[in-house]
């Protein structure tokens, strides 16, 4: 064991954060890379629309560049589930007004009740509403929709549809106050429920409301509104014709399937349904579609005839073009061979077209596809590596909307992306369109791992469910994902020595692979053996692999198998020194562990004071040998010989999570150091240019990256104070 110390002359500077003027933009990708729930378009103004995710808050459509704009990126540590979006309502009457419905997880992976976040200036500004149970953005069941709406003929009533078995609940004075319905049926169905952790257990509850503006209304608002529940087994559709005093389950209905999207056809005066046997949005193995003639109170089975021929997937998102009564477009959820189909009608459900045609020809009956639409990807060419097979349209199709001012124009989204196209009425005619990803800045990654090496590329990334990418260009997006595409790469790090030598790790067993050119090409690790997932760690010199899969601490030297390391605790974080090859070094629980045989023997050589847990790990990565940093629940922690002192940061940061070291402001000079904590009671991201405590706070008040927490950082090693950011649902945001 080894000496410690604490900094402690220099609290006065460091009880003084100053603010630095920092410049914020995303790393630029292009096609989104995660679920999109729905588009929301006002009924009034035109080219007003907004844009729904579950992890990666909410957007607003804007026209001149057919691009997405952010609106919640000033969400704080505190405020982290506003990233999660459940529903979206844009006012009919007075188009400056928007409601956002908030908030992550119904069970205990988020602490929070659930938000409606409203604004009287279309997104520029809002007010935060709270509402007195939680919501679920990225719960099971988030594709139903829309579960918050706005009552046309009177637009300070508004209607919100909530899970768990909270119910329908009504606010008459424009959603600053919310009182439950007198609707007993509250949406009991689970997707599991025996799960213990609550996230496959909770009821999904009120699914959609649709306010029915063809019939009567006073000056109260609109009498009669109807509500989907979901429920299997009982009735799931519900009638009010005394604005939500009273309910009646609407007759004749199906009780066999989960309805999730009811939309109003006014003038048809109709309401269309789709159905799913599963919660969504990725499950779903049949459904139908159906349609309510309001006057007559009758029931219309319209489910296409190839969907009813499948007979395995239900369906999703569901709209009508305004314009052109009797036109409707459908999708299939979740339809994952040969693609996603999409199905538009021109008279009413009556009769169906597709998207595309696929058969089994003699003489070989191999599947042939032909396809009525172009593929256009090139706002994100990287979708190319990702659809390695037949799927082009995408999945997870809960939310599908016609522009109701331009039928030219409709948007769906996906599990990947934003789809949609310009010249949609083609389908009518020369039954070809070009569909085109449409997702200009959106951008909802949950990122896993950033490397910044000191040549290649300035930014390696690893996320969730696509992989990652080379950032050659920070602001053009990436021509290819890493590949071999594993969907999620969980890790990512270069040898310091050779900085154009990087591994991986991805999520399945045997899952890791290595490249000698800065990232652009891979090669499988034939030794990987069953292990997946977790961090992973490069020596200096490229000889040895130090992989932590959760399970333990593993190296493997010289392309040899992985053997567990010694003397280092199973949850163990871990760092390699970027110029010794021999030395690695580990935190885990408030101690500090160095290796010095490139991670096959570790020695516990530091107590980190009372601290019990350990965040971060960081080592010098400008060619000193010995100095790294760690960060624990009681601040930060600096050792410049190789781990045997260490000097404990007293001076206001007071937990820090992830650390990271970057360029001097002089060749040769101290690094900076980028940390994601708590100075002065004040959580959020900071920098220090001196190793001396004296903190600026490097957040902006439009950007506040979220959860502090679940952060990453990456220091950049050739442009001083020059940092990136990885966030759980926004993707990557880098700051000069």
């Amino acid at each position: 064991m080894h000496s410690l110390a604490f900094l402690v002359g220099v609290a006065a500077c460091a009880s003084q954060v100053a603010a630095q003027a920092y410049t914020w933009k995303n790393v630029h990708t292009g096609g989104g890379g995660g679920w999109v729930g729905n588009v929301i378009f006002n009924t009034k103004q035109k080219n007003l629309a907004f844009l729904r995710t579950d992890i990666g808050g909410a957007y607003k459509y804007a026209p001149a560049t057919d691009s997405w704009i952010p609106l919640v990126d000033w969400a704080n540590n505190a405020e982290f589930d506003y990233w999660g979006t459940e529903s979206i309502a844009t006012d009919p009457v007075n188009p400056n007004n928007l409601y956002i419905e908030v908030g992550l997880y119904t069970n205990s992976w988020d602490p929070n009740n659930g938000t409606i976040l409203k604004s009287t200036d279309q997104g520029a500004t809002f007010t935060s509403i709270p509402l007195p149970f939680k919501v679920g953005g990225n719960m099971p069941g988030r594709g139903a929709g829309e579960r918050l709406v706005i009552d046309p003929n009177n637009n300070n009533v508004l209607y919100l549809g909530a899970r768990s078995g909270h119910g329908l609940w009504k606010s008459t004075n424009a959603g600053l106050t919310w009182t439950k319905t007198s609707l007993t049926a509250t949406g009991t169905f689970a997707e599991t429920p025996s799960d213990t952790s609550g996230y496959n257990s909770d009821p999904l509850g009120v699914g959609w409301i649709v306010v029915d503006t063809t019939g009567p209304s006073t000056a109260a608002g609109t009498s009669r509104i109807f509500v989907g529940v979901e429920s299997i087994g009982s009735p799931s559709i519900w009638v009010s014709t005394d604005a939500g005093a009273t309910f009646t389950a609407v007759p004749g209905q199906i009780t066999n399937y989960l309805p999730h999207h009811g939309i109003l056809a006014p003038a048809e005066k109709s309401i269309y349904v789709t159905y799913v046997d599963e919660s969504g949005p990725f499950d779903g193995s049949h459904g139908v579609m159906y349609k309510y003639n309001i006057t007559a109170g009758t029931w219309s089975n319209i489910t296409p005839a190839q969907a009813i021929s499948d007979n395995s997937y239900g369906f999703g998102g569901i709209s009508i073009d305004a314009q052109r009564p009797g036109v409707v477009m459908a999708a299939s959820l979740n339809q994952y061979y040969p693609d996603a189909q999409i199905w538009r009608s021109l008279d009413g459900g009556a009769s169906w077209s597709t998207l595309y045609n696929y058969s089994y020809p003699p003489p070989n009956y191999q599947l042939a596809i032909t396809r009525d639409y172009t593929w256009d990807i090139s706002v994100a060419p990287w979708i190319q590596s990702y659809t390695t097979d037949t799927k082009q349209i995408g999945w997870g199709i809960e939310g599908l909307q016609i522009d109701p001012f331009d039928s030219n124009h409709f948007l769906y989204g996906t599990g990947l992306t934003l789809y949609g196209s310009h010249n949609l009425e083609q389908w009518d005619t020369v039954h070809n369109i070009t569909l085109a990803c449409l997702s200009q800045g959106i951008e909802e990654t949950a990122v896993l791992g950033l490397v910044s090496p000191p040549t290649g590329a300035h930014l390696v990334s690893v996320v969730g469910d696509i992989g990652g990418w080379v950032h050659d260009n920070l602001d053009v997006a990436p021509p290819t994902l890493h590949v071999p595409v594993w969907g999620t790469s969980n890790g990512i790090d270069y040898a310091g020595n050779q900085p154009l030598s990087l591994v991986r790790t991805g999520g399945s067993a045997g899952q890791l692979a290595t490249s000698t050119d800065g990232g652009h090409t891979w090669t499988q690790y034939a030794n990987a053996g069953s292990l997946s997932s977790g961090k992973v760690a490069y020596s200096a010199n490229a000889t040895s692999i130090i992989w932590t899969p959760g399970s333990g601490v593993y190296v493997a030297k010289n392309g040899g198998a992985f053997v567990a390391s010694t003397g280092i605790p199973s949850n163990a974080i871990i760092a390699t020194d970027k110029s010794n090859d021999a030395y690695v070094y580990g935190a885990a629980n408030g101690r500090l562990y160095v290796s010095k045989d490139g991670g096959a023997t570790f020695t516990l050589t530091n107590v980190l004071g009372s601290a019990q847990s350990s965040n971060g790990i960081a080592v010098n990565n400008l060619g000193k040998a010995g100095e790294l940093w760690t960060t624990t629940e009681h601040g930060m922690w600096h050792s410049t010989d190789f781990g045997k002192t260490v000097i404990g940061f007293s001076g206001g940061l007071t937990q820090g999570y992830a650390v990271a070291v970057g360029a001097p402001s002089t060749t040769g000079g101290t690094p900076s150091v980028f940390v994601a904590g708590t100075v002065n009671g004040v959580a959020g991201f900071y920098r220090t240019d001196n190793n001396s405590g004296s903190w600026s706070q490097i957040d902006t008040p439009q950007f506040r990256f979220g959860s502090v927490s679940g952060a990453l950082l990456a220091g950049d090693p050739r442009i001083y104070r020059r940092v990136y950011i990885g966030t759980n649902g926004r993707g990557i945001f880098y700051g000069n």
